[in-house]
């Protein structure tokens, strides 16, 4: 017979922290209800599969075995995020169908850029959904959310004050970098670029401050000279063109350059913010920690694409079937996508993906160095106590 002592404690662990959607017990200082997040594919969990057309097998195979709107053999980030918060995985607020907003709303959409786009899905896989346009969804997704609070949809919307007790995830800025890239732009004009592109970020940042969000989280971007399917592209380079991994040291350079200027840009939002908690998370260096150590975390080389063809002049993407040297191929998964870092060229594989939100939970590539389950802690007040 098991001692009562023992019956009690294992009761005592299975309380629920969720009693009727109010906090009744969390041993974290910081108490999130919901997240809402914005971004690009990075963070989409089915949005511009509603929008537009849906990924097919073997998206999706490793968690979910089939394809739901994210761009992995299984989970995003956004959803390693929600794990380590005790919240269940975000609803695309685009995807309409069997979808619940209880805990939150997912406004990102493949493709995204921060700035509005000039190019389009169909031609260039540009989302027609910026940063702007994804906060212009939250508006009107608070506003109905208030409309319909009475009402019998309630039981599947968030609570009100919710909102000011959410944590905002932002994780958006390469798909701006790969324009100027694909556009053939120099590295010159590619810079020049950038503080249009950083005070839009901020300004779409203090929009959310208005609009009643208090707690934030915000990546910068990673290493795009490190995708795979650029590095599969360079062929007879100088030797100093590519990094000791195979990345591109010039497209390297513009991510990092982006990244010193939105450092820039929030440090100068949180002056004017003193009642927000904002978190500046280095992706760029989690990422490229991850990609430097690939073997001695447990992956295979990180050039390596599980799902895809890619050469200098073909590009066969997962799911597609297509002409490599004369011989028709599909491009299906590899037997162990959790080898992998990159599990289509662009996207980090499941295990990859987990790897590195497991690294940035903590704190320790935060500015300042709170974990996430402590970003409510980023405020200026509480971090000089």
């Amino acid at each position: 017979m098991v001692p009562i002592r023992y019956m009690l404690f294992g009761f005592l662990l299975l309380f629920f922290v969720y009693a009727d959607d109010e906090i009744t017990m969390n041993s974290s200082p910081c108490i999130f209800p919901a997240i809402l997040a914005f971004g690009d594919s990075n963070t989409d969990t089915g949005g511009i599969a509603a929008a537009f057309y849906p990924p097919v097998y073997p998206y999706g195979r490793t968690f979910f075995h089939r394809p739901v709107g994210r761009a992995s053999d299984g989970r995003m980030m956004i959803d390693f995020i929600a794990d380590h918060l005790g919240l269940p995985y975000l609803s695309s607020y685009l995807d309409s169908v069997g979808t619940s907003y209880r805990h939150g709303a997912n406004f990102a959409t493949g493709g995204a850029t921060i700035m509005r786009p000039d190019e389009s899905w169909v031609k260039h896989g540009v989302s027609p959904f910026s940063l702007e346009i994804q906060l212009e969804h939250f508006t009107q997704f608070k506003a109905k959310t208030e409309y319909f609070q009475s009402g019998n949809c309630s039981s599947r919307l968030m609570k009100l004050k919710y909102f000011s007790e959410a944590l905002f995830v932002v994780d958006i800025g390469q798909n701006d970098l790969a324009a100027g890239i694909r556009k053939g732009l120099s590295l010159e004009l590619q810079k020049e670029a950038l503080p249009s592109i950083i005070n839009q970020f901020i300004a779409q940042m203090q929009n959310l401050y208005q609009r009643g969000a208090r707690y934030f989280w915000a990546h910068n971007t990673g290493p795009i000279g490190c995708l795979p399917v650029t590095m599969v592209k360079v062929l007879n380079a100088e030797p100093d063109y590519t990094d000791p991994y195979g990345c591109v040291k010039s497209q390297n350079e513009i991510a990092l350059e982006f990244n010193r200027q939105l450092k820039d840009g929030i440090d100068g939002l949180r002056s004017k913010l003193s009642d927000a908690s904002i978190i500046h998370v280095d992706m760029y260096r989690a990422k490229y920690e991850l990609i430097s150590n690939a073997k001695l975390k447990g992956f295979e080389e990180p050039s390596k694409i599980c799902c895809g063809y890619h050469g200098i002049d073909y590009d066969i993407w997962c799911g597609n079937t297509g002409n490599v040297n004369g011989s028709q191929v599909t491009a299906d998964s590899c037997s162990n996508p959790a080898a992998v870092i990159s599990w289509d060229g662009v996207h980090y594989s499941e295990a990859a993906n987990k790897w590195i939100v497991d690294q940035i939970a903590e704190g320790a590539f935060s500015d300042p160095p709170v974990g996430i389950k402590e970003a409510c802690l980023g405020i200026p007040s509480k971090l000089h106590k």
